[in-house]
């Protein structure tokens, strides 16, 4: 594509077009003003979603690109705009998001002065972006941009920044943009070694308990039908962690729970008797593992991963493939014996009727008649169908969503995995309402969370979003306050929440709202929500002292899961 003379902020936007996006969450201000007033021009090719924080903005980018599975695109100016997406860089980091944000700088000659709202951006954020560069020179924007896009979305997936100074937008250049699509020293796309897929597969094909772990890294693939068939062929059972829920139907037969500190009792307990443990597109994280030296050790462990820095970094692997799991798994389709483990699928059953037992006891040992997390939850799974995108936030409503609601469908579980960043789910809902305009998006979120980003209410008003918000109000920051009641003695500190009239508060900003206190009340409560045509808030009072359990103690192994 080739035009004549174009001003650097054109050259941005003009370069983001032939990137094909569509959608630009960001807040204007001095150092970027020149991009903006590009923007301006493209109203009607571009939707521009102005936020009410940069932290919004980024979220909400995070949020489209999960749902969308594109990349997501973020404006913010310098200083504090720019360290505004700091957390939000750091998040999309370590959960794999891909990310373009682009930064407005001070003009170059003023580089290093301290100059007003001067910030080094490039400096602050490189330990949290895949990559990132400072653009000082009109010619050299549409390069970057380009550069940007196949670094962010190739390979593991990641944010990159690019940071550009005033007088780069302002200038001049002639503009000729060209995709990239190589980077010498990058190889994002590793090289498949079949060899090493044959030794994976012998190991499974003489498994008698063979394990299957699925993470995120197998909807960053679109590997969600080889994952069904290599699944059904070799008849191994599935668990999966926080992140790759939904890669894997939550009703089928082999799907035997969520992994981790809060995740199911059998899915734990298992992987320390399973003897081939097959992790696919997951990283090992130290909720899901628990005590290292005492995960998995009976078994032999094969793990598929794109990122080469994974494998064997936390558990070693018998058998390690740095692989695509798509690729990888259209090998092992073929390779695999077809199988059906039905005594070992059993096994699962009945740990996972000793949890429910275990928990139906000790509900009824509370005499509470509040309302109970799970009870919202599976109510919301039931009239949803397992359907809707959920949107979580971070604590106790994270955990209880994880646990209870049918995922069903890939790309449904938006959630912050690896940073737990409280604040993530309301902007990111808004995103991931953009990214998937045509399915019904949910926000469940605590009344701690909800109070670190409400201010994004304003950018459902005014970007006319049809966005539905549950919030669990439990008047506590509910995960610490479990933590201090088993760990700290009940010693309380600063966790009990005062909050507003949160019907009030959405009312303000033009947004439906309703609040459920009794367990009478709640369907008809959930089924107005799901049924108003346009944003709505729901607020939920539930129990203030509700734990989430099974629960893994920090330093604990997989097989000393409490169950209350």
């Amino acid at each position: 594509m080739n035009l004549t003379k174009l001003t650097g902020a054109q050259a941005v936007v003009e370069s983001l077009l032939v990137e094909q996006v569509d959608t630009i969450f960001g807040y204007p201000g001095g150092a970027i003003m020149p991009i903006y007033d590009a923007l301006y021009d493209y109203e009607s090719t571009v939707n521009h979603i102005l936020v009410r924080h940069e932290q919004g903005a980024i979220h909400a980018a995070q949020g489209y690109a999960r749902t969308s599975g594109k990349t997501g695109v973020v404006f913010a100016t310098s200083g504090p705009g720019a360290t505004n997406l700091i957390t939000g860089l750091a998040d999309a980091m370590i959960d794999s998001t891909p990310l373009v944000c682009i930064t407005g700088q001070v003009a170059s000659h003023l580089l290093g002065t301290d100059a007003f709202q001067e910030t080094d951006v490039v400096g602050i954020s490189m330990p949290i972006t895949k990559w990132n560069c400072q653009v000082t020179k009109a010619e050299d924007i549409p390069e970057a941009i380009a550069k940007a896009f196949y670094i962010a979305q190739s390979g593991r997936p990641g944010p990159v920044l690019i940071d550009i100074t005033k007088d780069a937008q302002f200038s001049e250049t002639d503009f000729d943009y060209k995709k990239c699509t190589n980077i010498r020293s990058y190889y994002p796309r590793p090289k498949l070694n079949k060899s090493v897929v044959e030794e994976a597969a012998k190991l499974i094909n003489e498994a008698k308990k063979p394990y299957l772990l699925i993470g995120q890294g197998i909807m960053l693939s679109n590997a969600e039908e080889e994952l069904l068939e290599f699944a059904e062929k070799s008849g191994i059972p599935v668990a999966s962690t926080l992140l790759g829920l939904g890669a894997f139907p939550n009703n089928h037969p082999q799907y035997v729970g969520f992994l981790g500190m809060h995740g199911d009792y059998a899915p734990n307990i298992k992987t320390n008797e399973c003897d081939v443990l097959v992790a696919i597109g997951m990283r090992f994280d130290d909720r899901v593992t628990g005590d290292v030296s005492r995960y998995a050790n009976q078994a032999k462990v094969v793990h598929i991963d794109i990122d080469a820095a994974e494998l064997n970094k936390i558990i070693k692997a018998d058998v390690a493939v740095h692989s695509d799991a798509k690729e990888a798994l259209r090998i092992l389709i073929d390779l695999v014996d077809a199988k059906q483990h039905t005594s070992w699928l059993q096994e699962f059953r009945d740990a996972k009727k000793i949890e429910v037992e275990t928990l139906q006891e000790s509900a009824k040992e509370d005499h509470s008649e509040e309302l109970k997390m799970d009870e919202v939850v599976k109510m919301l799974s039931e009239l949803t169908n397992g359907e809707a995108i959920v949107v979580t936030d971070v604590g106790q409503h994270q955990i209880m969503t994880a646990r209870y609601y049918q995922y069903n469908k890939t790309k449904s579980n938006v959630t912050s995995g690896g940073l737990g960043t409280m604040g993530f789910a309301l902007p990111a809902a808004i995103g991931a309402k953009f990214g998937a305009p045509d399915k019904p998006v949910v926000a469940i979120i605590g009344d701690g969370g909800f109070q670190m980003t409400l201010q994004e209410l304003g950018t459902i008003m005014q970007s006319d979003v049809n966005l539905k918000v549950i919030i669990l109000n439990n008047r506590f920051l509910g995960m610490v306050r479990q933590w201090q009641q088993m760990f700290f003695e009940k010693r309380y500190s600063f966790t009990n929440m005062v909050s507003p009239d949160f019907v009030a508060l959405s009312q303000a900003y033009s947004i439906e709202a309703s609040k459920v206190e009794a367990r009478k009340d709640l369907k008809n409560g959930l089924l107005k929500m799901l049924n108003h045509n346009g944003s709505y808030l729901l607020e939920v009072m539930v129990a203030k002292e509700e734990n989430v359990f099974p629960m893994m103690t920090t330093g604990a192994s997989v097989s000393e899961v409490r169950l209350n």
